[in-house]
């Protein structure tokens, strides 16, 4: 394992290079036998979607090993639309300070953050995030994480995150965890 480079990826740059993100994805959440496939079309889907979104924003993770140049990790996110609509699932009533910010586009929804198991615990992640968020504007940060991924929620409670409810995205889905993280002015 070599130096690891930071570089910021366009959204044009982000749908280019949408297969290499996939596989990206497939190999840093181990998944059961025969989950990849579905889980990687999902994935796909879901990043052609979030590129069209306004204030897309991607950080990518190379690590930087003789002449090769791997990525080691990615990170993304956008701004929440003004129009709260992010937070319909949510359990229970969002609170009133949330929707102020989120009325006045200063909310940030990180939608992915991965790195691949052999270069964790090298502070990757967390350096991926700090740059994603470091371009200012959002004064909230939020994400949603699975209740199972106990290793992922223990990495953001590590990083300053706090637990704000649960999220149900739509009927028949599992219930989300809402964690945020206030940024300094």
């Amino acid at each position: 394992m070599g130096e690891v480079f930071f570089r910021r990826l366009s959204r044009w740059q982000a749908d280019s290079d949408r297969e290499e993100l996939a596989d990206l994805r497939v190999a840093s959440y181990e998944e059961p036998p025969g989950e990849e496939y579905p889980n990687r079309e999902r994935f796909l889907v879901r990043l052609v979607e979030d590129v069209q979104r306004p204030g897309f924003d991607m950080v990518v993770a190379d690590d930087q090993d003789g002449d090769d140049n791997e990525p080691a990790g990615v990170a993304y996110g956008y701004p929440l639309h003004r129009d709260g609509s992010w937070w319909r699932g949510f359990v229970g009533v969002v609170p009133d300070e949330v929707e102020e910010l989120t009325a006045s586009g200063k909310v940030f929804a990180i939608a992915e953050l991965m790195v691949l198991p052999e270069h964790r615990r090298r502070g990757i992640a967390g350096r991926l995030q700090e740059r994603l968020l470091s371009s200012g504007g959002p004064e909230l940060v939020v994400v949603l994480l699975d209740p199972a991924h106990t290793e992922a929620r223990a990495a953001f409670r590590a990083w300053g995150w706090d637990e704000l409810g649960e999220l149900r995205p739509g009927s028949g889905e599992p219930v989300l965890q809402v964690l945020t993280r206030a940024l300094p002015d």
